[in-house]
């Protein structure tokens, strides 16, 4: 599997269901899973197949994010994606402790694909190329919801070192549509979709490939909420990738999801920043000179992070926790090629 490894973060306990699930398939398929605890997370975790890091675990790490970032923050996942690194990963797949994975989550990934997809500038509601229901990902502007779907064209070589998976069953979507809707669904099973900016669609942290090319963007955002991180994220690395030449590819449903238990109305408030800025990201993302390159993404990527804290989008200690990590990355002295 190409030293393929999966990374979580989770507060259960060595009861839960799916995480077990997980650490058997991994066990069996001699892929490494690492699971990165919290404040709330019990000081001992025992999953089959898995290697567990309570927060005494991650300070021993060496790496100087984890003397930096806040307990109780999803962010804490960053020292996953690095402690993965370190052991030699080229592809990590993220997932979350509420998504069982399906039969074809464990298939083998290519990071170079012929594919229909889409370039041109716009915002692209990927589930529209899944589903005929009305619905909207997290992190898609509600004033574009109702925008018809674009046409694609085939591209023959297209480059995805970000791929992201659906979810079956309760999708990620946002505090909007769930208090409206509030539905099961299934995507349909459907050729998969690249786009590339100013083409742009959020992806989530809920079933992502990267592969090794695009691990610098890997980083989620430490001073904005755990609603908004993996967005942002999402939108600075497609901004990035086009720098690159480089394709964001999303595909059919490889997990469902089970929610665990949510407050929609405080879901919404951590949302808001988002609701009255995505557009906004998007236009100061564009605007900005980036170096043309991969070997310019961790300059590229500071960039990003400095515009949208003077947008006032991150608080300015955000790009002390970017540096750390840059500086983690290049401590660990990895050849981003594939």
């Amino acid at each position: 599997m190409h030293h393929f490894s999966i990374v979580i973060t989770s507060i259960a306990g060595s009861e839960n269901k799916i995480l077990n699930q997980i650490g058997k398939e991994c066990k069996s398929k001699n892929i490494p899973f690492i699971l990165i605890g919290d404040k709330k997370s019990p000081e001992i975790v025992e999953i089959e197949g898995s290697k567990y890091f309570n927060l005494n675990k991650q300070k021993e790490l060496g790496f100087k994010l984890s003397e930096s970032l806040p307990e109780n923050s999803y962010c804490r996942k960053n020292l996953g994606y690095l402690e993965a690194i370190k052991n030699g990963a080229n592809i990590i797949v993220e997932t979350d402790d509420d998504n069982i994975p399906l039969q074809n989550f464990w298939n083998e990934r290519s990071l170079v694909v012929e594919v229909k997809g889409i370039s041109q500038k716009g915002w692209v509601n990927i589930y529209n190329f899944f589903s005929s229901k009305f619905i909207w990902p997290r992190g898609f502007p509600l004033q574009h919801i109702h925008d018809p779907k674009p046409e694609t064209i085939h591209f023959h070589h297209a480059i995805c070192p970000i791929q992201q998976g659906l979810a079956d069953r309760e999708p990620d979507v946002d505090a909007v549509y769930r208090m409206i809707f509030n539905e099961t669904l299934y995507f349909e099973a459907c050729e998969s979709i690249a786009i590339s900016y100013p083409a742009v669609c959020p992806f989530n942290s809920q079933n992502t490939t990267w592969f090794k090319p695009a691990f610098p963007l890997m980083y989620l955002p430490v001073t904005c909420s755990f609603r908004m991180t993996d967005i942002w994220r999402s939108f600075i690395a497609q901004r990035i990738l086009a720098t690159c030449g480089w394709f964001t590819l999303f595909s059919q449903s490889t997990v469902e999801q089970f929610r665990n238990q949510h407050n929609l109305l405080h879901d919404f408030n951590e949302e808001t920043d988002g609701y009255k800025n995505y557009s906004i990201v998007i236009d100061e993302l564009t605007k900005l000179s980036l170096a043309e390159g991969p070997e310019n993404i961790p300059s590229n990527l500071k960039i990003c992070y400095k515009k949208l804290i003077d947008t006032g989008i991150f608080k300015p200690l955000e790009l002390e926790f970017v540096n750390l990590w840059l500086v983690d990355l290049e401590s660990l002295k990895i050849n981003l090629q594939w």
